[in-house]
């Protein structure tokens, strides 16, 4: 793991919402001091390939904000067979609907990259602790970790 002057710099995997955060009246100012630590070298984000095609469909203020993103604080990863297969199972064991499946890849990829946490706002099909319940359920299952599941707000104030 990387470090910075002896403390361990996080792995933490972002999904959309927290770059579409940056702009939503109701997040802004819990996503931004998120956003400012990243770009102070303080924290690693991890980018999927999910995460670049539903940023594709973005606005193009969200898309300008997202390759604004210094290259150096990014670990990018890609769907495979192994992360397609872990999100499905998700689906076959009702932890959310079918129509989730893009928000199942996310907690599959964070799963595999281990990452340190996955942020999100998404409340409904992620930041939700029977949804966590039912993804860490599957992992431990499965023989995978477990994964943290926090908003950006919870993860910046963790680390004051």
């Amino acid at each position: 793991m990387a470090s910075m002057e002896g403390e361990k710099i996080r792995r933490i995997y972002v999904d959309t919402s927290v770059v579409n955060g940056a702009f939503a009246q109701k997040f802004a100012q819990d996503t931004m001091p998120f956003w400012n630590a990243v770009r102070k070298g303080k924290v690693i984000v991890i980018f999927s390939d999910v995460l670049a095609g539903e940023i594709e469909r973005a606005p193009q203020h969200v898309r300008e904000f997202y390759d604004s993103i210094p290259q150096a604080q990014i670990e990018r990863i890609e769907l495979t067979g192994e992360s397609d297969a872990l999100a499905e199972r998700y689906v076959i064991e009702n932890v959310v609907g079918k129509s989730s499946l893009d928000d199942c890849r996310h907690i599959a990829l964070a799963t595999l990259a281990n990452a340190d946490v996955l942020v999100s706002w998404n409340f409904k099909h992620i930041v939700n602790d029977n949804r966590i319940r039912g993804y860490n359920s599957v992992n431990m299952k499965l023989g995978y970790p477990q994964i943290n599941i926090r908003t950006p707000y919870e993860v910046i104030n963790d680390e004051t």
